[in-house]
């Protein structure tokens, strides 16, 4: 998820920094990240790795609202495991 030069963390990554916004991830969220959509996808309905497009979203979106009225330019966001279970716990 981190890797591969279109890896979904970094076109989110570089959307916020279209807007002057550090994103970043910690290695424990990535982690949380691929799991969630692995149980989701067992549990609801195995759609493959279309599965973390839909968790990034649901995980991230809120903040991409918020740029720029909350979320000034020159902020950042870490994206924490804490932070995923919050997010996504329902």
């Amino acid at each position: 998820m981190k890797e591969p030069k279109n890896a979904l963390t970094k076109q989110y990554e570089a959307l916020f920094e279209v807007e002057e916004v550090s994103l970043a991830f910690t290695d424990d969220a990535v982690d949380e990240i691929a799991r969630l959509a692995f149980v989701i996808n067992q549990e609801v309905e195995n759609i493959g790795a279309r599965r973390l497009h839909t968790v990034m979203s649901h995980l991230l979106n809120d903040f991409l609202f918020e740029v720029p009225d909350l979320i000034e330019p020159n902020s950042k966001i870490m994206v924490t495991k804490e932070m995923v279970q919050e997010r996504l716990s329902t």
